[in-house]
């Protein structure tokens, strides 16, 4: 998993790029392509670039942006760790914030990673 997007929401978007790419050679307005298609006209005009620049070839996905943060098994000692509870990491209340998962990270996993990267891997996996 990377780029923000689940495994699902990728193939989702790979079905539509060459819809839309099909659409760009019958002359549909990006504004059309975009309300149907249920994509924000920025992505659909951005598709139609390199649609003219390089075709359908062009609309293929290069995969994720990036790579995963969190690898799944470091996600899984996350997950264990959290059900143990904020008092066993040191906090003196039952209450998780993102500043503390951020906390457990470092400490169990060695990774320094911002809070909004925690939310979003919270976010991307719950």
């Amino acid at each position: 998993m990377g780029g923000g997007l689940t495994a699902e929401c990728r193939t989702f978007r790979e079905g539509i790029r060459p819809q839309a790419g099909g659409r760009f050679a019958a002359g549909e307005k990006s504004a059309v392509i975009a309300n149907d298609l249920r994509v924000s006209v920025r992505s659909v005009e951005r598709w139609r670039r390199a649609w003219r620049e390089g075709g359908m070839e062009a609309l293929r996905s290069a995969g994720p942006a990036n790579s995963p943060a969190v690898t799944d098994a470091q996600f899984a000692v996350l997950a264990e760790e959290l059900g143990k509870g904020p008092a066993a990491h040191g906090f003196e209340d039952e209450r998780w914030t993102l500043a503390r998962v951020q906390t457990v990270i470092r400490r169990q996993l060695r990774l320094s990673l911002s809070v909004a990267t925690v939310w979003r891997l919270l976010t991307r996996h719950c």
